[in-house]
């Protein structure tokens, strides 16, 4: 907050913020008459969307009351935006202003009596906002009486002798000097004790409890050559302090941390052992998407230059100063699955170099700098490199939980290894970052030399070298796409290069990503997308990656880039041949969240189908972005370490949602899972339909997300945890530390213990019931399979295939979920025989069954019959008979209601016991945390330990809910996983607000979620089955038809004929519950979008059953008019008509305006409130619903019954009012949208 007084005396209390796209109006409303004099005609939206920095000042009251556009190029049309640096110096004598320094005022408006204060405080945040910026250009018209009164925070620049600038613009400068100085840094003194302690403790009480009162005075008092500190001040005034060390325990740190880049801290050393002699650095077919580079192979064997000035080199001889796979690597590394994560890695035979040379690093022991100068902090390394002139490295240790600050936002975050001791952060810098002498240009010919030098250890070194190659020869594809390839250079040393093409694809991915949560689409030609291939920096000017990027842009006149991360099915291997090389700039970049795709029946739609852009199927990606308005922006950095266990639905959810938060950079997420992450699958294996599909996530979900980019990865199996050190036991064998433990393993599937009964005593299940269901505790037989995820499906799958597709022997499926319906019909494509399978039932524990649907289950039993399955029910399995081989099991006897039986078996397949894993059981039973079947929350997802949540079917409520019956099992798990991140967000995230004190005794109920649940398959027969349904306790469908207030069901086909469709529209009209079953395929990703919606907004779906017009719902939901609903932003478009009618501002809606049916085609459909936003909603998404008729849409021609004779109703069902000449008839969204869901005098039903 900073208080700024008008020329009148008058006060106002303001406050900065980046600007946002809703600010426009109250910016154009600050427009004076002189404005357009000074800046010319501006379009503030496409301004500000095209700019670098755009600061608002707003008021106590939020209003707007000043605004100031920054960009990188001048802000008249001078000069080409990419040589405004030559322009500038051929015509004024200075040579100091550069790309890397310097920001031109676009735009600055503000309220009359106050522009001078404006003036002044827009600007020195500004400075404040860009470390790096040291002067603000403005060319304004050299008019005499022109006034431009902002408070002398300009000075005139004078123009060069010759030149003629001058007679038309004036050049106006402001150096940082005047707003915000750089900091003087000295000596500290006793005398600085009082201001110093003011700052440190009012930052960090804790010190003072650990240390003594005096500890500061201590560190002052006895500085000697090792130990140093150091002050800035601002006037006369201490405002920051850092104590240095020239003493670093680099052998402790290299055990913990993976500092091959750095050369392990260590001057270079003859006797240094960098590498294993038989292996290869990097294997040039390795899949970078993946971090799993063995540390033997990311080990740099190059030596560190020091550098005393400015002046001096960068390197010796054009050698590279680090080596530049790990240079890449590291940079990825801190957000990507890291080998050094994995427990195997860390295991027997994991290489580690050993340096032999003198530590090359100081250390930061202490730092503290007042809030208002904090921005300034990397001032004070000028200072204490100086103390340690024969020193290249600084770092720092910073706690997991201390937030980043702008010190160490100029360091390079060290990977920890997975055994590391250091509860700790290290951060690192190098002398050479201090050099700002950092220019990025155009690759040319002479530059291939030391490109190559650079990316000479990288995997994807040759494919960067011929992309480079390329442009300085053709500067286009073979196939034409033009090509742009950039160098940054530092003293004419190469220590970077990028290489960029357009962006080909753009309506691909605008029609596949969430783009338009970064860009105004509308605003952007198509030129100006860029593909960004290649992107390597050398770590010790990473702090300048944002910069280079920016360059990127400016130079190659792209104002946004994309950068794609492709999936990786097989390890080791590039399974797309357009695959990217890693980038160091991912970090700087946001990832994008895809979207819904309609699956558009497009024989149906013909020629109104979208165009192959939109609806072509490609190798699924995920997407990065950088546009021009956040490469000065900067994402917050949590180090907090979360460690997730179980890459269930609801893990993958809570992953998921906290990487696509574009502001925060979440450092140490880590999942511990028995097979890693899922999705590793190649696309279209069968091997997965041996279990129902909970529809949550798919392949391409998984290819989208890239959970490998952010999310280290902890292959094994959770088997303690150590609440009070805060770490988790994998596999008995490693330590994976945490400061948030989020438990979601689910439930599984156990191996069932026989009952032991003897089946020549003939016992009924009666006498063995007591002793049913326990959980085997012996060796498992290798021809015992429990399904749990698709892993255990691919080994189960290839066992068959070696084993049992091709001879003889039964394969037995024991259980009675759905998944055993799944299993058998994925056992009969495999080409097993159905008189070879034997599905076997216990007895269920309620009286629901999987199904519960008896037409539906009557058509499976008549397709197992027909299959020649032979099904049991109501057995218990007593024995498995081992043979000679003790490892398998040869046959199997169950126990019945009357005599038992016994089976042959080659293969048995056991979905009969579900439950929490034992050893997760143990793991949380010995950690004391309260389990109780399951293991107890509360709503808010806490066990009884703060630093440990849980989610899932994993857990219960506590008991003193009263709802025992309500656990996260009844709810969908993508929404259970997304809660779970919302609540953990309140921790991490600045931008939220406090939350609000509940209610009192709002604590005692249980939320509601109100997702679907879903599930689908294959079952017998090759029936596609997908259930869709409302979070309830399950009870009997044929109870719930019974109920009097159970709605209306629409059913059409029969189960039998393999076309049944279901929906069920509860008491409120909406649709509650949907059930398919049909021989074809259908779009289940469609019907998942019909859930929760009013019966009305399905065109009139209960009136025209009613009348009998809908016979075959299938075709009914394949209709062009339903296409918009499956939308993934029609929810938007509904909200706003809510909001619409929830305002009370629209006139017309009361019942007694309710027009006769005949009137209905020639009445207006609603509101014109209602009405626009339709259109809007059309004409926006136009790529992805081109059948809905434009000339109705761009709101041209007559109205639909314009110059025709009044229609009735059913003349209106016929014609589609947008249809024209030209133009077969087509959907009707906009007028039924209006008249079936918000008719004019009809109830409201949003």
């Amino acid at each position: 907050m900073t208080t700024i007084t008008s020329a009148e005396g008058n006060t106002e209390v303001v406050s900065a913020r980046r600007t946002e796209s809703q600010d426009v109006s109250d910016i154009i409303s600050l427009f004076s008459y002189s404005t357009e004099f000074i800046f010319g005609r501006i379009d503030v939206m496409y301004l500000l969307e095209k700019s670098n920095l755009a600061l608002t000042l707003c008021n106590e009251k939020n209003e707007v009351i000043a605004n100031a556009v920054f960009l990188d190029y001048p802000n008249w049309d001078l000069t080409d935006q990419s040589d405004w640096e030559s322009f500038l110096h051929e015509n004024y004598n200075n040579d100091k202003w550069t790309p890397l320094n310097t920001l031109f005022m676009h735009l600055f408006v503000a309220k009359e009596e106050y522009t001078a204060g404006c003036s002044q405080e827009i600007v020195r945040r500004a400075f404040i906002t860009v470390p790096e910026l040291q002067f603000i250009l403005l060319f304004i018209p050299a008019i005499e009486n022109l006034e431009l009164d902002m408070g002398n925070v300009f000075e005139e620049v004078r123009t060069a002798p010759g030149s003629v600038l001058g007679t038309h613009l004036t050049l106006l400068l402001c150096p940082r000097h005047r707003c915000h100085p750089q900091l003087y840094v000295r000596e500290a003194r006793l005398e600085d004790y009082d201001d110093l302690m003011a700052i440190l403790m009012g930052q960090n009480e804790t010190l003072k409890e650990i240390y003594s009162e005096y500890f500061l005075a201590d560190l002052i008092e006895n500085q000697d050559e090792e130990n140093q500190t150091a002050v800035c001040e601002d006037g006369d005034t201490a405002v920051g302090f850092m104590s240095v060390c020239s003493q670093v325990n680099v052998s402790l740190l290299q055990e913990c941390f993976d500092l091959g880049p750095f050369h392990g801290l260590c001057k270079p050393h003859p006797e240094d052992v960098l590498k294993m002699p038989q292996k290869p650095s990097i294997q040039e077919d390795e899949d970078k998407s993946n971090q799993t580079i063995e540390e033997g192979e990311s080990v740099s064997s190059e030596s560190f230059e020091h550098i005393h000035d400015q002046g001096a080199a960068v390197q010796q001889d054009g050698a590279t100063a680090v080596s530049h796979a790990e240079l890449l690597l590291d940079d990825v590394r801190d957000c990507k699955a890291s080998a050094s994560h994995l427990p195997d890695t860390e295991g027997k035979g994991a290489f580690h170099p050993v340096y032999r040379g003198a530590s090359n690093a100081f250390r930061i022991c202490l730092f503290c700098i007042d809030e208002k100068h904090e921005t300034r902090s990397l001032d004070f390394l000028h200072y204490v490199y100086q103390l340690f002139p024969d020193k290249d490295f600084c770092v720092i240790l910073v706690p997991h939980h201390v937030p980043e600050f702008h010190l160490i936002k100029s360091f390079v975050r060290v990977v920890p290894f997975c055994t590391s001791k250091i509860g700790h952060e290290l951060y690192v810098f190098h002398r050479a970052g201090l050099l700002k002498s950092f220019n990025v240009r155009r690759a040319t010919t002479n530059d291939l030399l030391g490109v190559k030098m650079l990316i000479n250890t990288l995997s994807l070194n040759e494919s960067i070298l011929n992309d480079s190659k390329t442009f300085t020869l053709a500067r286009r594809d073979p196939d034409g796409t033009p090509v742009q390839a950039f160098v940054a250079e530092v003293l004419d040393q190469i220590v970077g290069i990028s290489v960029i093409r357009d962006e080909m694809n753009i309506e691909y991915i605008r029609s596949h990503f969430n783009i338009e949560d970064f860009i105004n689409f509308n605003l952007y030609q198509q030129e100006e997308h860029g593909h960004l291939y290649h992107f390597v920096l050398n770590p010790v000017f990473h702090h300048y990656a944002k910069h280079f990027l920016k360059e990127i842009l400016r130079l190659a006149h792209k104002s946004s880039l994309y950068y794609p991360i492709y999936p990786q099915y097989v390890e080791g291997q590039f399974q797309n041949p357009c695959a990217h090389s890693l980038t160091s700039a991912l970090h700087y970049m946001v990832p994008v969240r895809p979207r819904r795709q309609i699956v558009y029946p497009l024989e149906e739609l013909g020629i109104n189908a979208p165009s192959e852009q939109v609806s072509k199927d490609q190798l699924s990606y995920s997407l990065n972005h950088i546009n021009r308005k956040l490469v000065l922006g900067s994402k917050v950095s949590i180090n907090t370490r979360i460690v997730v266990v179980g890459a269930s639905d609801v893990g993958i959810s809570f992953l998921e949602t906290l990487i696509f938060c574009p502001h925060l950079k979440f450092n140490n997420l880590t999942l511990i899972s028995i097979h890693g992450l899922p999705g590793k699958d190649l696309l279209g294996s069968k091997h997965r339909r041996f279990l129902i599909n909970s529809h949550c996530f798919n392949d391409e979900d998984y290819a989208q997300m890239s959970l490998c980019s952010w999310v280290n990865v902890v292959v094994g199996k959770m088997t303690g945890i150590n609440r009070a050190a805060k770490y988790v036991v994998v596999s008995k064998k490693k330590k994976v530390p945490y400061d948030y433990l989020v438990l979601c393993t689910g439930l599984k599937y156990q191996v069932l213990a026989p009952t032991g009964a003897d089946i020549s005593k003939l016992p009924t299940n009666r006498e063995v019931i007591s002793k049913w269901p326990q959980r085997h505790t012996g060796k498992i037989p290798s021809n015992h399979f429990t399904l749990n995820d698709s892993q255990d499906c691919l080994k189960a799958t290839q066992w068959l295939k070696e084993n049992v597709v091709n001879a003889e022997g039964n394969v037995i499926v024991y259980g009675n979920t759905i998944d055993i319906y799944t299993t058998v019909e994925t056992l009969l494509s495999l080409g097993i025989g159905g008189s070879r399978i034997h599905l076997v039932q216990p007895p269920l524990s309620s009286n629901i069954s999987c199904l519960n649907n008896d037409e539906i289950e009557s058509a499976v039993e008549e397709a197992l019959a027909e299959a020649g399955v032979s099904v049991y029910r109501d057995s218990i399995l007593a024995q498995w008979g081992e043979g000679d081989d003790p490892d398998l099991i040869t046959c199997a006897a169950f126990t019945t209601d009357t005599k038992p039986f016994k089976l042959q078996c080659s293969a048995f397949f056991s979905f009969a016991y579900r439950e929490v894993d034992y050893e997760t059981f143990k793991a949380i039973n010995d950690a004391c945390l309260v389990f109780d079947g399951r293991l107890v929350i509360d709503t808010e997802f806490h066990t009884n330990d703060v630093s440990i949540r849980a989610a899932g079917p994993l857990t219960k409520y506590s008991r003193r809910y009263y709802a025992d019956e309500w656990t996260h099992s009844n709810f969908s798990s993508k929404e259970i996983g997304f809660e779970l991140a919302t609540s953990m967000l309140n921790l991490f995230d600045p931008t939220r607000e406090p939350i609000s004190k509940p209610p009192e005794d709002s604590d005692r109920l249980i939320p509601m979620y109100k997702g679907c649940k879903i599930k689908g398959g294959v079952l017998p027969g090759g029936y596609n089955y997908l259930h869709i349904s409302k979070p309830e306790i399950p009870i009997r469908l044929d109870l719930k038809l019974a109920l009097c207030d159970h709605g209306m069901e629409i059913v059409t086909g029969e189960a039998r004929c393999g076309n049944y469709f279901r929906i069920h529209i509860d008491k409120y009209s909406m649709v509650d519950s949907i059930t398919c079953f049909s021989e074809e395929p259908f779009p289940a990703s469609n019907y998942i979008c019909l859930y929760g919606q009013h019966e009305r907004l399905l065109n009139d779906l209960c009136y025209r059953w009613n009348q009998g017009q809908i016979t075959d719902l299938y075709s009914y939901f394949r209709e062009s008019w339903s296409m918009a609903i499956y939308h993934d932003r029609f929810i938007d478009l509904k909200k706003e008509l809510r909001q619409i009618l929830i305002s009370e501002q629209v006139p017309g809606l009361s019942p007694a305006d309710t027009p006769p049916p005949e009137d209905l085609a020639e009445q207006s459909p609603g509101p014109r409130a209602l009405w626009d936003p339709v259109l809007r909603f059309l004409r926006r998404h136009r790529h992805h619903l081109p059948m809905y008729a434009p000339a109705r849409i761009t709101g041209t021609g007559p109205p639909p019954t314009a110059g025709r004779r009044r229609l009735t109703r059913a003349e209106a069902e016929e014609v589609a009012p947008g249809g024209g000449l030209g133009h077969p008839p087509l959907p009707r969204l906009g007028r039924d949208l209006l008249i079936h869901l918000f008719p004019v005098g009809k109830r409201r039903c949003v």
